[in-house]
């Protein structure tokens, strides 16, 4: 009892911030967040205003990103930890706000508020836009007082934003052209499709503004820089030239804005962007082992990055409108669950499709191929592969909401290098690549091995974007590969052999229990498939063996005094999270009997921790998105919201400034390594 007690407490405590945090203070709050290269964060840990740390990549690399307001020529810093010789004051923050695309502050710099608003764009049904690696800071200002004041803004990023490796030489460049200012930063040495400590040395960063009466820019060593908006007001127009490492005299590229007098009327915002851009984006295998480049979807809509910045920073009104809807949407729909889902799912939304990159290949003529959509997954901060079936599978839920074609176009390229034939096993590969962005296949046979994992996955996956979408294409297409993989379930998923799961950093088990179920369902699954496809005959066949395996599988799995699902054959004292049930809801397949539910449903209950259910007997730790797929699948609400306030509680409990971290203790909430993943899509598993 003293130890949930003290959990309590310390949640409470921990959790306490200075400033109105809606709908909760994160572990670490989105910035511009929309590719695995541009995906930068504030860490909060038990409460971190804006200008209270540095920005930082996912990896936890600092991404040096400095803001300073001027009111009637005092200064105030309003974001990062700038350290330079002239004199200033920090605002204060008042108040932080996240929603499903954007994050919102304000700081109050003496009598003027100031709003900054950062929007990384979700814009699912539009494949150009949801493509673009751009992000938006906007800014707005108003006096409390009803007095005015001469305001003036600057922010700046610097050379950081490249690589996290400070000693490694960039060069940069500024375009002042007739609508938009532009600095590029790149490294000098680059080297397609190579990662060095998860961040990729290839390709540019840019930060970019209006042209517009009383903006002024300027590139420079960063106290240099500063101290001259923080001393004058306004930058030089000047343009540095001496290219070096990105730690030597740090380089920044800086602009700053003079709105002149403010009011109690908010000012119009100041708009800025920022980018990660390179081409070609991904390197993937086609037939005969050829490596085909792949570029980002925009592309066939600009003929140059200048172009497509222009676009971007002169819709900033429209994207701001759209997304705004979106935001409303969600919250709507998560909202008629509970204030805790909706909270979840809010920060989940941006952290899961900033994992992917949508591309498309080029004729042989040179022009662009639209008809070729693939859409490319990293596998964030656990192994790194590209397109991971069973880190897809969890983040499917939110792909089957905010557009089923996303999901399609996932699946696509394993589908089709399997297609190939170059891929040697029987059983579906695990991913397209060991190190993103190299979707180079593995046609040794060689990657992880996860077989009744990963054919399962596909055939759920396939199945459950046709009945979404009404699209049958890719079950059409694709027939025999299914077929190939249910063969293979059908021998070696009742009674699985050891393996790993998707679950594969707690290792081995042989005849695990919620493996089978996952391997059931596919069965049945692939009947579906075949009655879409017209074969009645083998539909049935299907049908009927998942079915007779039900009830061998009950007579194995069930504890013997019938309390609950075991964790392996067998071993009456184990027991686990029976998440993989959710895909027999998730496809309507009615496969297992309500009293499996309802016996789960009374057993989570009683092994309830503080901060959710263990993922199993093995271990003490659990994981966010089997949470709430568990959820999904209970038969009262009071028990689906047990496991949405954990995951909520644990989403709060400041014990953690990394990104949205899926696995965690279940007795105290601390994080386990695991952060940024897109495996919290599965988090939309109660609204896909």
């Amino acid at each position: 009892m003293l130890f949930f007690l003290l959990s309590a407490f310390f949640f409470v405590f921990s959790t306490a911030v200075p400033w109105s945090a809606s709908p909760f203070n994160p572990s670490s709050i989105p910035l511009a967040v929309r590719t695995p290269y541009l995906s930068t964060w504030l860490p909060q840990g038990s409460g971190t205003p804006l200008n209270g740390a540095w920005p930082q990549h996912w990896t936890g690399q600092t991404v040096g990103w400095s803001g300073f307001i001027k009111v009637d020529g005092t200064p105030y810093s309003f974001l990062g930890e700038p350290a330079i010789p002239a004199s200033f004051a920090k605002a204060t923050q008042k108040s932080m706000e996240f929603t499903s695309t954007q994050s919102v502050f304000v700081m109050s710099a003496g009598a003027v508020d100031l709003t900054i608003t950062f929007l990384s764009p979700v814009e699912p049904n539009d494949l150009s836009k949801q493509s673009f690696p751009f992000a938006y800071m906007a800014l707005s200002a108003a006096s409390t007082d009803g007095n005015s004041y001469t305001v003036q803004l600057y922010s700046d990023i610097s050379a950081e934003w490249v690589s996290g490796d400070s000693s490694l030489p960039v060069n940069w460049t500024t375009s002042t052209g007739a609508d938009t200012l532009v600095h590029q930063v790149q490294l000098q040495t680059q080297t397609p499709f190579v990662e060095t400590s998860d961040r990729i040395l290839q390709g540019s960063v840019f930060y970019s503004t209006t042209v517009a009466s009383g903006v002024t820019y300027q590139t420079g060593e960063d106290v240099v820089v500063r101290s001259q908006f923080v001393n004058s007001s306004v930058l030089l127009n000047t343009k540095d030239t001496n290219f070096r490492a990105i730690s030597n005299a740090w380089p920044v590229f800086a602009f700053a804005h003079d709105l002149g007098k403010v009011t109690g009327t908010p000012s119009n915002p100041v708009v800025v962007s920022v980018g990660h851009v390179r081409d070609p984006v991904v390197s993937y295998i086609v037939a005969g082992g050829k490596l085909q480049d792949r570029s980002s979807y925009f592309w066939n809509q600009f003929s140059d990055v200048t172009d497509a910045i222009t676009s971007f920073l002169q819709e900033y009104g429209d994207t701001l409108s759209r997304n705004s809807k979106f935001d409303a949407q969600v919250q709507s729909d998560a909202s008629a669950i509970s204030a805790d889902y909706a909270a979840i799912v809010a920060l989940s939304i941006r952290q899961t499709l900033g994992a992917t990159e949508i591309t498309i290949s080029k004729n042989d003529d040179g022009s662009w191929n639209t008809s070729d959509v693939l859409v490319f997954m990293k596998e964030i901060s656990s192994d790194g592969n590209v397109n991971t079936v069973d880190v897809i599978f969890p983040a499917y839920p939110l792909l089957l909401y905010v557009n089923p074609l996303l999901a399609k176009y996932l699946l696509a390229g394993l589908f089709e290098y399997q297609a190939t034939g170059q891929y040697p096993n029987k059983f579906s590969v695990h991913d397209l690549g060991a190190d993103y962005p190299k979707a180079i296949g593995h046609n040794a046979g060689d990657d992880e091995a996860m077989p009744v994992e990963e054919s399962g996955n596909m055939l759920i996956m396939a199945l459950s974007y046709a009945q979404k979408s009404g699209d049958n294409s890719q079950l059409m297409t694709y027939a025999s590969l299914l077929d190939q993989w249910t063969q293979f379930l059908i021998s070696d998923s009742l009674i699985p052999e050891s393996q790993i799961s998707t679950d594969d950093f707690a290792g081995k088990l042989t005849n695990q229990t919620n493996l089978a179920i996952k391997g059931i369902v596919g069965i049945k699954a692939m009947s579906v498939i075949a009655g879409i496809l017209g074969d009645s005959e083998k539909s049935s066949n299907y049908s009927s063996t998942a079915d007779s395996y039900i009830g061998r599988w009950q007579s194995l799995a069930i504890n013997p005094d019938q309390s609950h699902l075991t964790l392996s054959y067998g071993n009456s004292s184990s027991w686990g999270l029976a998440y993989n049930l959710y895909a027999d809801k998730l496809l309507k397949l009615n496969l297992f009997p309500d009293s499996v539910y309802q016996m789960q449903t009374n057993w989570y209950r009683s092994v309830q921790q503080p901060y959710g259910v263990a993922l199993d007997t093995r271990h003490t730790y659990t994981k966010s998105d089997w949470q709430i797929w568990t959820a999904a699948i209970m038969t009262d609400t009071n028990a689906r919201d047990m496991f949405i306030s954990a995951v909520k509680k644990t989403a709060s409990n400041g014990l953690s400034s990394q990104p949205f971290a899926d696995w965690y203790e279940a007795r105290d909430g601390t994080p386990e390594g695991f952060r940024a993943r897109p495996v919290v899509g599965g988090h939309l598993a109660l609204v896909r």
